[in-house]
């Protein structure tokens, strides 16, 4: 819903600072990534010829002699060092693009074009919530879509979370200060989102804690040293080999072939889950090492940033140790090593080495992984601050009744240039506002604004208001509630149970509740009856929440609780066979109807 007031009557003037500096950037990084490929192209074409000039140096010293070796050295010389310059002119190349790819999302967010792209969150949904569907929250042209600028699985996870469990106002306000300074940190939110050689980081945190925990291990401490004699007696004899008595040779290969049987099986419970713990550790360790170089203010950033770097190594260097073993672990399938296998008891000495990984630092693990989770968590919220500096941070007070009061109050995930605001006010006398109003005419659209808004202020992201304040609520919502014919549901045993959890939580604590054509299922006494009871609950329990309705018997529940139930609306106008919308909510009850004049519209006969 359209702003009103200040920054907000220009939306657009409002966005051209990120989307200038947006805009600036793309265009060094655009010009970094042509400039890199066409580096990558004279530098193919030097290592070509540089093979070349070997090919002919090997014919033409092989058949006469001359030029010297020392010649073939220089362009083996010349020809590794070109591949080592081209592979790191690939890697930035490659990064270059990335980060061109960072801001033209950036851009697109800014320009209210992000929608059916970036992460959807939809493997989040959670059956039953009591308000991610009626709100938008994940899948599909979301507000996590709209968030997400994370790369981990872990980082997704937590967004995820914290869009679906709000926060107490200590929480909030730690993470405000975190997201307000990790706004102005844009080369860091570049850096988490390019630093690597991946788009996406795979790596499973919850595979990787369960990893850690897996109690196989070998005894490291008791049998390293002995399983180092019998490799260096394997190395030995095997020279000794040469001298013409393979015997010793043979029997080291015995007794390290029993060793190994005998050890088989515990190896195979070490070596358990490994790949699936260790995908891209080597990216995850990049990222880690990143934000332990970051100087910070904010309580909640040096928090997670010296969770990182206590103890004996820095938790990328950590991580980067098992991202090398797992490449060892899988080694053991090449079919060198596989015949090295027994002589240097290779899979013993990489199981070694995982279990004394595991000892040392398997206790940081899980503090490293909600570090990395939070901070790309608080980094999304920082983007969105960065792209909407008009949006202010909610202000929480611990009021004695709950609180909703919110100005120029809009819609995060509608476009800002098309977008009408309102003003709304709850509590004190205004309990509960019930809101009536023709089809279409911004009901249903005025209890997501203020859904989305309490969910955004209380993950501690800015919100889409010229100011809001509020005291703490829980949240629930019956807007799409559905039958089930699996479950041989109907509309309306669905909404009634949706709406008996939503009471039930508020008996446990202040809530914000949102009902959308509450009782439709049922007939218009019946919906009257059941209205008022409800209603009766919420305000018993100290709740605040609104109700929107196409009955107008129901507007009469004002002369019921004349001091805690109030009626607006919203209205339209039906001029030349179309009908024109303001969204403006307004005081009392709605004196307009346009259904007859739809169906006439559409050409039914009524």
């Amino acid at each position: 819903m359209a702003t009103e007031g200040s920054s907000r009557d220009n939306p657009i003037a409002a966005a051209s600072a990120p989307a200038a500096e947006y805009s600036r950037r793309l265009a060094a990084r655009e010009t970094e990534g042509r400039r890199l490929h066409q580096q990558h192209v004279w530098l193919g074409n030097a290592r070509l010829l540089a093979l070349l000039g070997i090919i002919a140096l090997c014919w033409k010293t092989g058949k006469t002699g001359v030029p010297s070796l020392y010649w073939l050295v220089v362009a083996v010389l010349v020809f590794v060092w070109l591949g080592v310059w081209h592979g790191r002119t690939i890697r930035a190349r490659d990064r270059a693009r990335r980060a061109a790819n960072f801001y033209r999302r950036g851009m697109a967010r800014v320009e209210d074009r992000w929608m059916g792209s970036g992460e959807s969150g939809q493997e989040f949904k959670a059956p039953d919530h009591l308000y991610a569907d009626d709100l938008d929250i994940l899948g599909e042209a979301s507000l996590f879509q709209l968030l997400c600028t994370a790369r981990t699985r872990m980082g997704k996870t937590c967004l995820a979370a914290w869009l679906l469990v709000p926060a107490g106002p200590e929480e909030v306000q730690q993470r405000q200060l975190a997201v307000e300074e990790l706004a102005a940190k844009l080369d860091l939110r570049e850096d988490l989102a390019v630093t690597g050689a991946s788009e996406q980081i795979s790596a499973d945190g919850d595979q990787l804690a369960l990893w850690v925990k897996n109690e196989a291990e070998l005894n490291y401490r008791r049998w390293w040293i002995g399983t180092l004699l019998l490799v260096a007696l394997s190395i030995s004899a095997l020279v000794y080999g040469f001298w013409g008595n393979w015997a010793p040779f043979v029997l080291t290969l015995i007794i390290n072939a029993i060793v190994t049987f005998t050890v088989r099986r515990r190896l195979t419970r070490v070596f358990s889950g490994v790949d699936e713990a260790c995908k891209n550790l080597d990216v995850l360790a990049h990222l880690l090492k990143r934000i332990e170089t970051e100087p910070c203010k904010a309580p909640r950033l040096c928090a997670l940033q010296t969770a990182l770097i206590a103890g004996d190594l820095r938790a990328s260097e950590c991580i980067a140790r098992l991202a090398k073993l797992s490449d060892l672990v899988d080694s053991r399938d090449n079919m060198i090593v596989k015949a090295l296998d027994v002589p240097l008891l290779y899979s013993i000495q990489v199981g070694f080495a995982l279990s004394r990984w595991r000892h040392r630092y398997s206790a940081g693990v899980a503090a490293w992984l909600d570090s990395i989770a939070q901070i790309e968590a608080l980094a999304s919220l920082g983007a969105y601050k960065f792209e909407h500096p008009e949006d202010p941070f909610p202000e929480f007070v611990a009021a004695e009744t709950p609180c909703f009061e919110g100005v120029a109050l809009g819609h995060p995930l509608l476009p800002a240039a098309s977008s009408v605001s309102n003003d709304l006010t709850l509590g004190g006398r205004n309990h509960v506002l019930l809101v009536s109003g023709s089809n279409m005419s911004g009901k249903s659209t005025l209890l997501r604004v203020v859904g989305t808004n309490a969910v955004l202020a209380m993950m501690g992201a800015p919100v889409r208001a010229q100011s809001l304040r509020l005291s703490p609520l829980a949240l629930g919502a019956a807007m799409r509630v559905s039958d089930s014919l699996q479950k041989g549901v109907s509309h309306f045993y669905a909404e009634i149970s949706r709406i008996r959890q939503v009471v039930e939580l508020s008996s446990r604590t202040p809530t914000l509740f949102l009902f959308d054509e509450i009782l439709q299922g049922t007939n218009s006494h019946d919906r009257r009856v059941g209205a008022e009871g409800v209603l009766r609950a919420f305000i018993a329990h100290g709740s605040l929440g609104l109700v929107t309705t196409h009955d107008l018997a129901l507007t009469s529940l004002t002369e019921v609780f004349p001091e805690r139930v109030r009626n607006v609306h919203f209205q339209e106008k039906f001029d030349s066979g179309k009908l024109h919308f303001d969204y403006r909510l307004r005081e009392g009850v709605v004196t307009t109807s346009n259904g007859i004049e739809l169906m006439k519209s559409i050409g039914l006969e009524v």
